[in-house]
């Protein structure tokens, strides 16, 4: 009975998200045209938003629990694990104020209506898998950005999703730049659960009723760990221990 009424909920948010990333798109041009960053900022913040309200109509709760004061005058390095698309507009909306930008592949940097926009002009950065040196060079121009900026960069170290929710091994090629071209962030580690059952059934239809949960656990000063792969290590099992079984 779940998975059957999956079927018209799924059809009906499927409206509601592709409608909402059109109206966007056009908005988003327009903002960062005539206005510049800041409007553009706004605008993608309610993107977020939107998105989020579109996951509603399938029955999805969010919660987001941020017990801690970060600051917004120092960068930030989020790290996450990753079980979905749906992990990405709840980490951009409730930390909105530290201008959250993105590690992402080169593919969704083109097609996809406001997507594809703001990853381009929004500051977030573009690899290409498949050419290591493009990575490596991009992932330093986006530390160099991130340090200068006094923004936030989210990576999702295990490289892609896991479906299930069972967390994949980091692959810390990408952390370790950040971490060395970023010298004065805070490490902020999140635990993404639940998202990957908005997937369980496949694209089509989506998991209905689900409740997925943000945890941002305590913020590590870089600059207190000498050894950097200590760090990382820590950042790892924060997260991995927040996974629920």
């Amino acid at each position: 009975m779940r998975k059957l009424l999956a079927y018209p909920l799924t059809a009906l948010y499927a409206v509601c998200f592709l409608s909402t990333l059109v109206i966007f798109h056009p908005i988003q041009w327009l903002a960062n045209n005539l206005f510049g960053y800041k409007a553009l900022k706004v605008t993608v913040d309610w993107l977020q938003f939107f998105i989020m309200r579109c996951l509603n109509v399938l029955g999805t709760r969010i919660s987001f629990n941020n017990p801690h004061n970060i600051p917004t005058d120092k960068p930030l390095i989020i790290v996450s694990n990753h079980q979905s698309m749906y992990d990405i507009s709840p980490i951009m909306w409730y930390l909105r104020k530290h201008h959250v930008k993105f590690v992402s592949k080169k593919e969704l940097g083109k097609g996809i209506p406001s997507v594809s926009y703001n990853l381009r002009h929004g500051g977030s950065v573009l690899i290409d898998r498949k050419n290591p040196r493009q990575s490596m060079v991009a992932m330093m121009k986006f530390g160099d950005y991130i340090e200068r900026t006094k923004r936030a960069a989210v990576i999702f170290p295990e490289g892609t999703r896991s479906k299930d929710g069972t967390p994949k091994p980091f692959k810390t090629k990408g952390l370790e730049m950040l971490i060395k071209k970023v010298p004065s962030a805070l490490v902020v580690p999140i635990t993404v659960n639940n998202s990957w059952k908005m997937l369980r059934y496949g694209k089509f239809p989506m998991g209905i009723g689900n409740h997925m949960k943000f945890t941002v656990h305590k913020p590590l000063e870089i600059i207190n760990f000498t050894d950097k792969s200590e760090l990382i290590q820590q950042v790892e099992q924060t997260i991995v221990e927040g996974i629920d079984k």
